[in-house]
């Protein structure tokens, strides 16, 4: 048994990026240490532990990580400074050679990280020197469950870990291993946890959480159906879900469901066969368009947001033409667009055609302004409607936001009384920038 008495008392600070399983990964980590008397520093304040959760999904996130590193090391001066996540995993010699860092941990050792950090400081203390405690991609098993609090109303639920697909652009099996997934029974504890703590809405999240029960025999679907039993929980939302996976027994399960919301996110990459093919997705862009079509048939109020990548080897002019005309056929509500990056030891890198920065660029603007079109004509449909709304804290002063049960995003006049409150607005008009919809609350 490691010795953490070492840790009581100390200040801790955090630094994440990346995706919301990552924030949730650190929430944890930070709820972990709490446990054993660590405070967070306040801003401002000089810790004595800096915890830093990487992100290496592109190249430009590689630079982040890097920066972001060094930022803390010269921000709290004698801290001991511990980096886990994908970029740990990837590259941990790399974070070796910053100055001033103490620990770097792999993805199966992240759950430990706390006796990890209270081990190494001890042993700093009379042989000072840096370490990595990293596994192989092959050898990840571990699932280290998590559950943050993104804001005062949403947390989000980690139930797997890891891809087993491979897409030849992506190195997140790399960084983070093969599928893996906690018990249902363990995912039913903590979302009763998060009622206990007042929170009403769970976002269900992991790397490919389609896949979840590959570690238990269960299903995605047996998931679902357990967690709509949970008391005092209001509201889920189903996070990135591959479309081959959402099956047509959860869109209808969805569709008469207590709690889960009409909000979908499907990855869709791109809207050219020939690309989907070289990136080596389960589907093609007539499969995509039908599950768009059945979730639209059962749930018509249905927000879906959908991943686009842009600039991928092999896009060629005649590709993305032909992937803006289907991604602007297909009724979407939101487009998540970000531009590919090469990665070492990706397949994709044995793609001849190489998409220069400037089309990358031009291609990524057009369509950010098909999502800022689409979503406007998404929200547009429900002025005039009566939709709940779960309301988010905003100083006084300043008007509340929050979302609707299908994510359409509403201001309202502040009332500090219904912060956390689920009520019924009427919709109005929207606001001077375009991004919500003010909206009215109803007496009742």
């Amino acid at each position: 048994m490691i010795d953490t008495s070492i840790l009581q008392g100390k200040k801790a600070a955090y630094f994440t990026l990346g995706c919301k399983l990552n924030f949730a990964e650190t929430s944890s980590i930070g709820d972990a240490l709490k446990q054993q008397g660590v405070l967070t520093a306040e801003e401002g304040e000089v810790a004595d532990i800096c915890v830093v959760n990487t992100c290496s999904v592109t190249e430009i996130a590689d630079r982040k990580c890097r920066q972001g590193i060094r930022r803390m090391v010269k921000a709290h001066p004698g801290a001991f400074v511990a980096v886990t996540g994908c970029y740990a995993q990837l590259r941990p010699d790399d974070i070796l050679e910053i100055d001033g860092v103490d620990l770097v941990v792999g993805t199966e050792r992240k759950g430990d990280i706390v006796s990890l950090i209270a081990q190494k400081m001890t042993e700093r203390d009379t042989t000072p020197s840096s370490s990595k405690l990293t596994v192989p991609t092959k050898d990840i098993r571990s699932f280290a469950p998590s559950c943050s609090r993104g804001d005062r109303t949403r947390y989000f639920l980690k139930v797997q870990d890891g891809c087993n697909y491979y897409c030849t652009y992506c190195t997140i099996p790399y960084a983070r291993g093969r599928s893996r997934n906690g018990s249902i029974a363990l995912m039913l504890e903590q979302a009763r946890s998060v009622a206990e703590q007042g929170g009403k809405e769970i976002v269900i999240t992991g790397v490919n959480i389609g896949d979840f029960g590959r570690t238990t025999g269960e299903t995605f679907f047996d998931l679902v159906k357990a967690l709509d039993g949970v008391e005092g929980i209001a509201r889920f939302r189903i996070s990135s879900i591959e479309p081959n996976l959402l099956t047509d027994e959860i869109i209808r399960y969805v569709a008469s469901s207590r709690a889960f919301m009409p909000h979908f996110h499907i990855p869709l990459q791109s809207g050219s066969d020939e690309v989907l093919r070289l990136m080596r997705r389960k589907y093609d862009t007539a499969f995509f368009r039908q599950k768009i079509e059945r979730v639209k048939t059962l749930l018509p109020d249905a927000f879906i947001g959908v991943d686009v990548m842009v600039g991928c080897r092999g896009e060629t002019d005649t590709c993305f033409e032909e992937a803006y005309k289907f991604i602007e056929s297909i009724d979407v509500s939101h487009l998540h667009v970000f531009t590919y990056s090469e990665r070492p030891g990706t397949k994709a890198l044995e793609i001849p055609h190489v998409v220069s920065p400037e089309q990358k660029h031009e291609r990524c603007q057009r369509l950010l302004a098909l999502s800022e079109q689409k979503t406007r004509d998404f929200y547009a449909q429900y002025i005039n409607k009566v939709r709940p709304v779960l309301l988010e804290y905003a100083p006084v002063g300043r008007p509340m936001h929050g979302f609707t049960d299908n994510y359409v995003k509403v201001e309202v006049e502040n009332h500090p009384l219904l912060d956390n409150t689920i009520v019924n607005v009427r919709l109005q008009d929207f606001n001077k920038d375009g991004t919500s919809v003010k909206a009215e609350i109803l007496n009742g």
